[in-house]
């Protein structure tokens, strides 16, 4: 016999209700299919898992372990339901980094304005897709390479790249830092979901170059003075953090920014998503 949904939803039930009577009838059952589904459970698992008298019914120390997990797989199972039945009322926008940077808020409002039966989530995951290819948003916002022949996208703007120093840095007084400079310090790199790598300075000519592997981590080790980033404008505005000042960068190019999503079975939103993203990034600045 295999474990079964109906083993586990008996299991709570007779717990939660205090008798197999009443079990019963919140499953919607026969008392006589209750205790099957006990007993069908307590045979899959080899272990007894209520303690049952006359007068009372409690689990027993391995019921207690077993209930547990049974409430959350429970729980798990309705959430999935739930989910399809009702996914296309949901749009994930996944990010790794810093979302849409300065339009973030913009695309938001607008969206809830002009969608308002389709709820918006940004979920940022420290994966080179934001999540996409893991399965936990529907598009993303993309910074860096990605599999083309797995995702469609489309490039809804550029981003000038600024250069991360902590408050206190030589540099932080400067209105703006050229690229051939930077090669005189450490560079740290995110070489997960970073924008940055070694090819941005010519061969011969590069920094000495320091790893990380979250936004977080690259973020604490700017602000211990020893090394510098450099990233997309839309750090600076999405990671807003005492100690840490960002300056434009000059010389260097700008970074596309993708939305990216599969190529079989988009989300109907899509279309509409990458058009507001656009419009938002072809907007000046104010």
């Amino acid at each position: 016999m295999d474990l079964e949904l109906r083993h586990l939803r008996c299991l709570v039930a007779i717990v939660d209700t205090g008798s197999f009577t009443d079990a019963a009838i919140e499953l919607g059952v026969s008392q006589a299919a209750v205790s099957r589904g006990l007993a069908g459970l307590e045979s899959v698992l080899g272990t007894r898992l209520l303690h049952r008298t006359s007068r009372s019914i409690a689990p027993t120390a391995s019921g207690t372990l077993v209930l547990a997990r049974a409430r959350r797989l429970l729980a798990e199972v309705e959430d999935l339901v739930r989910e399809a039945a009702t996914g296309h009322t949901r749009l994930r926008v996944g990010h790794a980094w810093s979302a849409m940077g300065r339009h973030t808020a913009a695309f938001q409002r607008r969206w809830a304005q002009a969608h308002p039966e389709i709820e918006l989530q940004l979920v940022r995951t420290n994966t080179s897709t934001g999540g996409l290819a893991e399965g936990a948003c529907d598009l993303a916002i993309v910074r860096g390479a990605f599999d083309a022949r797995r995702f469609a996208s489309s490039v809804v703007g550029l981003e000038r790249r600024t250069v991360a120093l902590a408050a206190d840095d030589p540099w932080a007084g400067r209105r703006s830092i050229g690229l051939p400079e930077t090669c005189e310090r450490t560079v740290v790199i995110d070489r997960r979901t970073g924008t940055t790598t070694p090819d941005l300075w010519p061969a011969g000519a590069r920094p000495s170059l320091e790893y990380t592997s979250d936004v977080d981590d690259w973020l604490a080790a700017i602000t211990t003075g020893r090394s510098i980033g450099i990233t997309p404008e839309s750090t600076a505005t999405q990671y807003r953090r005492e100690g840490i000042v960002f300056r434009p960068l000059r010389g260097a190019p700008p970074v596309a920014v993708h939305v990216v999503w599969p190529r079989r079975d988009a989300h109907p939103a899509t279309a509409e998503a990458v058009a507001l993203v656009a419009e938002l990034y072809a907007s000046p600045p104010r």
